[in-house]
């Protein structure tokens, strides 16, 4: 039986090109799980092992790995940092203990890392940091550390300091033990000899060695009043310390280095093992009812409980479906009977295996705090829960953001549509933010997905994986309607044609609704006009119209409807009858209400250059951009500012040409706001031909 405490499930998250994928190939390198270390930039990285990851050189899916430190088993998902594929940190770091937060030395706190470090706050995930990329040109350690306090909020805990900066640095001051551990020039992780702290650091190792001995006595009184006293706390108090507030969140462990060049990453290894939780040590998950409420049962991560397992993952390659699952209780054998609590429907286990990226190795059983894949599962979705066929449970589900980007498409040649149709429910399946629909109208087959560079990449995999050539439409925006006044109205169905007829009056209140919303029902009707069994049959209707406005039909967002009178005919009322009456009463109250087109805005960071600002905030301007924050770094400048997605297509090829290639950006959707009258009206027009072509 595997001893718990000596797993550490963590992953490892960072903004685009902080040096994630390279530093999870250092700590294989260093495990022992590889022997020839693969480079990003040479597309021959273990764990991006997808054609469009190493042409890209982006991390697309999270991938798994397993290795071992120390006695202590890791399971490793690195994450990608490009925030089209932010879903992919989110649904990992959901499964996950702990985290290692990578930031890059001379761009330090960089967009995505705000984001991922938010999904991380609130999934109450512990991490440590590691600071990379000090050999780069302008790196520099305390500014990231101060970034970090002033940007995430958080509270670093300096553990290590750089011995000499950009070219001339060759090594870490560890902190605690006072040792200085110095790498030669080979680029061998194990070169390094640990030395005397240097002279002219002494003063600044002592200043920020009291600092962290100051923050971690605050978590024990006792501990705190003897170092009051003058007495310095032993080494093995001082960890317990610090490992108690890492896992309480209090304080995150900062370490620095270069994976690139083998610096300081055997550090962040122990610090892993030291600081970062086991899965007995977090809080455990809790258990949900059939619509998500919390039941106030949690499953407790122990081999003796009932199984209750996540399905985290889902992920089709040449061996075929592979359902990642990280189990939180009871033990998974190969043969088992499992209920997938989602669908209702049990499925047997066949093969399972333990990753390492893209191989894999068959095992026979698994337990409590284990991260495993399972093949040719047929009914598992993400976020679906597998339990035991006698303690059926929901663990807390995943949600995820809506698509706010559509593109159509059509195969090339005529055979391929049923090609493209198993190939994109394939895809579907691995990506809860990738969706497709048909236009009913048109027939043409919608993608949709979080942005330009996500959409473009599943036309890629459709193309290269499953052979599908397809003629891409123009990208769509998925605008929305909403209501900007009250009405108050009335409206009858009447229906007489022999026998029995149809009747349903209702009296009713539109108004708009708080932003974000979406559709509110209320019934205020007194005196029985209305029997109360029909008040479903009128909230269907009414929700039923919702999926597409009056004024050009996309969908409605936030309109609270209050029925407050009606009335109803003994023999000729039913539930039908009010249906088709609420769907009448919207079609005739919505142009009243003062209908808006409203589209989705996006929340837009750029980093440019001090050259290029006044070009780039010109151009975000012109863009309908609203500035809202600018904050200038050693590198260059970072600008926020709020631009509606229709004018931020194609953004990346002129940011570039503005800053001769160096600018950067990332967006991630906002909210909804109304379109400037221009902008509808030529939206709402292409809508009217776009149906008189249908």
């Amino acid at each position: 039986m595997a001893n718990l405490s000596h797993y550490r499930n963590i992953g490892i998250f960072a903004h685009v090109d902080a040096g994630k994928t390279t530093t999870t190939e250092r700590i294989l390198k260093l495990t022992g799980k590889i022997h020839k270390t693969g480079e990003v930039h040479d597309g021959a990285a273990t764990t991006d092992f997808m054609e469009q990851e190493q042409e890209r050189g982006i991390t697309i899916q999270s991938a798994a790995t397993t290795c071992f430190w120390k006695d202590h088993r890791f399971n490793i998902i690195d994450t990608p940092g490009h925030v089209d594929f932010t879903v992919e940190v989110y649904r990992s770091l959901k499964v996950l203990d702990g985290g290692v937060g990578v930031f890059c030395g001379s761009g330090g706190v960089e967009p995505q890392s705000e984001t991922n470090w938010r999904y991380a706050n609130e999934s109450e995930v512990a991490r440590i940091i590691f600071v990379n990329k000090l050999d780069r040109m302008g790196a520099d350690f305390l500014r990231v550390v101060k970034q970090v306090e002033d940007v995430l909020g958080a509270n670093p805990m300096v553990m290590t300091l750089p011995i000499g900066r950009e070219d001339d640095f060759v090594g870490v001051v560890d902190l605690l033990t006072r040792q200085a551990f110095v790498w030669d020039d080979s680029g061998l992780p194990e070169n390094f000899e640990v030395k005397e702290v240097p002279e002219d650091m002494v003063d600044q190792v002592e200043e920020y060695r009291e600092k962290l001995i100051e923050m971690a006595v605050e978590q024990d009184d006792d501990l705190m009043m003897a170092y009051m006293d003058g007495e310095e706390p032993s080494m093995e108090d001082i960890k317990r310390c610090i490992r108690k507030g890492t896992i309480a969140l209090d304080f995150f462990p900062t370490y620095c280095g270069s994976a690139f060049k083998n610096k300081g990453v055997q550090l962040v290894l122990d610090a892993v093992v030291d600081y970062l939780p086991s899965p007995v040590e977090v809080d455990p998950q809790p258990l949900t009812d059939e619509v998500g409420e919390e039941t106030g049962e949690y499953a407790l991560v122990d081999v003796n409980e009932p199984l209750r397992a996540l399905a985290f993952k889902i992920m089709d390659d040449r061996f075929g479906a592979l359902t990642f699952v990280r189990i939180y209780s009871g033990v998974l054998q190969k043969g088992d009977t499992v209920l997938n609590s989602f669908t209702g429907k049990t499925e047997r286990i066949g093969r399972m295996v333990e990753m390492h990226a893209d191989d894999r190795n068959e095992i026979d059983r698994a337990q409590a705090g284990d991260i495993i894949a399972i093949v040719g599962m047929k009914n598992v979705q993400t976020g679906h829960t597998l339990c035991d066929t006698k303690n059926p449970c929901t663990l807390e589900p995943m949600v995820f953001p809506e698509p706010v980007i559509s593109i159509s498409v059509q195969p090339k040649d005529k055979g391929g549509n049923e090609k493209m149709g198993i190939a994109i429910g394939k895809m579907v399946a691995e990506d809860p933010t990738f969706r497709v629909e048909t236009d009913q109208e048109t027939g043409e087959t919608i993608l949709k997905g979080m942005g330009e560079l996500h959409l473009d990449v599943k036309v890629d995999i459709l193309k290269r994986t499953y052979g599908v050539d397809l003629v891409v439409g123009q990208p769509q925006v998925a605008y929305r309607e909403t209501i900007t006044q009250s009405v108050e109205d009335s409206y009858t169905h009447k229906k007489q044609s022999g026998g029995s007829g149809q009747f349903g009056k209702i009296d009713y209140r539109i108004k708009p609704g708080e932003v974000g919303s979406g559709f509110s029902f209320s019934s205020t009707v007194v005196g029985g006009n209305v029997p109360k069994e029909y008040f479903p049959a009128i909230e269907k209707g009414f929700a039923s119209m919702m999926q597409e406005g009056t004024l050009a039909g996309f969908p409605v967002l936030d309109v609270e409807i209050e029925l407050f009178d009606g009335g109803f005919h003994a023999v000729d009322s039913s539930a039908i009858a009010f249906e088709i009456a609420a769907k009448g009463a919207f079609r005739q109250s919505m142009p009243k209400a003062g209908p808006q087109l409203i589209e989705p805005i996006m929340a837009v960071d750029v980093f440019t250059p001090d050259d290029h600002v006044g070009d780039v905030i010109g151009d975000l301007n012109r863009r309908r951009g609203m500035i809202k924050d600018q904050s200038a770094g050693t590198t260059g400048v970072r600008i926020k500012a709020d631009v509606p997605l229709s004018e931020m297509f194609g953004y990346i090829g002129s940011l570039r040409t503005m800053t001769s290639g160096r600018g950067q950006f990332s967006m991630e959707f906002s909210h909804y706001s109304p379109c400037p009258n221009t902008v509808a009206e030529a939206v709402i027009e292409a809508q009217r031909e776009k149906k008189a072509n249908a």
